[in-house]
């Protein structure tokens, strides 16, 4: 009877492999290029799937777990040097996320760009950070936890992608992307950023909330290298798993 259930496994995990896995059924499905389609199909599944699907690879969107990134890394040497490093790394705030423009997405996607915009009023990170560096006479060397909250953000992602054939089917692979952001206000706390002078890290932390847009322009390369991992990561997940022409309706006389 044991061996009997677990070839019934091993036969549904094959269909499955070469069927393809399946968008939910309430998630409607749009013709290609069709992008009104798209953006109220986008949103819904954001709306409906706020801790994702993992039957199509789709990590939760409320609390988003991301790789370890190097925000800062510049040499150690000289009287000026900073490496900063985030582990750990959890974003919240992709569930209120609301898609403004999507574009590209057509029957041959790698004949053109693909892009996806989308405003999210509050995007929380939260990491445990390891600051190593320099400043004339005064060395950093320190780890701590880490909150910042990105405020009233605009993205818009710039993808280039291949297609992949497995088992007479197209599966969409990025292979770049690029995200460029905009927002209102960032606002950031360092914990531990001097353990023996609390109020030293008080006063560092408020001049660093005083003149975010200056730390945010010196620190947009790493921050925009995080954005890009977090979402390459997110889609290709979804696009390994799905089918690109399973997504879609198919076009008119095809199933003739």
């Amino acid at each position: 009877m044991y061996k009997y259930y677990m070839l019934i496994i091993v036969l549904h995990t094959l269909c499955k492999t070469a069927l393809g896995v399946q968008l939910p059924k309430d998630i409607k499905k749009c013709h290609f290029g069709d992008t009104k389609c798209l953006i109220v199909s986008i949103n819904d599944l954001i709306k409906r799937y706020p801790k994702g699907i993992p039957e199509i690879g789709l990590p939760p969107l409320d609390s988003t777990r991301l790789e370890d990134v190097a925000i800062l890394d510049r040499p150690n040497v000289g009287a000026v040097w900073l490496t900063f490093y985030t582990r750990d790394n959890v974003n919240r705030g992709f569930n209120n996320a609301t898609i403004t423009h999507v574009d590209g997405f057509s029957r041959d996607p790698t004949k053109n760009i693909m892009t996806i915009e989308a405003h999210i009023p509050s995007l929380i990170h939260e990491a445990t950070y390891d600051m190593l560096g320099r400043y004339l006479l005064f060395v950093a060397n320190t780890t701590g936890k880490l909150k910042s909250d990105f405020q009233n953000v605009q993205l818009k992602l710039t993808i280039k992608s291949v297609l992949e054939y497995r088992n007479h089917k197209r599966y969409l692979k990025i292979y770049e992307l690029k995200p460029k952001v905009e927002l209102d206000r960032w606002i950031v706390w360092f914990d531990n950023l001097y353990r023996e002078n609390t109020d030293l890290t008080i006063a560092v932390n408020r001049a660093f909330n005083e003149n975010w847009l200056e730390f945010w322009n010196g620190l947009e390369p790493g921050l925009m290298k995080s954005f890009a991992q977090c979402f390459t990561g997110m889609l290709n997940k979804v696009f390994e798993n799905v089918a690109y022409d399973d997504m879609f309706l198919p076009d008119v006389g095809e199933n003739e």
